[in-house]
């Protein structure tokens, strides 16, 4: 089974209140998990890994054997190819987790996208914002 992840991160403040979104669509296009979860203070990259791992996470469970990655975050989508480094000492343990989740589809892929392509999964991550500063 073949799905496909828009995941985003959020944070107010770079470090601060902190959220990460995921959306999972199958191939008909038709929503199949929509995530969202506060992540406390944390960085933009930060936010931006959870969101990752949080989707794949979701799409392991539902026994996905496929996945297509979309993200905004040009620095996660080019570290999990491996053509940048992973240079903040913080972030090495996240793209490690999500390296592993990711190698362990047998078919996928991860590309960027604009921006305006991710409106769901931003508003996901900032709704997670909104959620952790009630409860908190």
């Amino acid at each position: 089974m073949r799905l496909v992840l828009y995941a985003d991160g959020a944070a107010r403040g770079n470090p601060g209140p902190a959220g990460a979104g995921a959306i999972l669509y199958d191939d008909s296009g038709k929503v199949v998990a929509e995530l969202a979860r506060p992540l406390g203070r944390a960085t933009n990259n930060v936010a931006e890994y959870r969101a990752l791992i949080l989707g794949l996470e979701e799409a392991r469970r539902r026994g996905a054997t496929a996945i297509d990655v979309r993200m905004d975050s040009l620095l996660v989508v080019q570290q999990m190819r491996g053509l940048w480094r992973v240079k903040h000492p913080g972030l090495t343990p996240l793209a490690l987790r999500a390296g592993a989740l990711l190698a362990s589809f047998p078919e996928r892929e991860i590309r960027h996208i604009p921006r305006e392509e991710n409106g769901a999964a931003d508003e996901l991550s900032n709704r997670a914002i909104d959620e952790g500063e009630i409860t908190a």
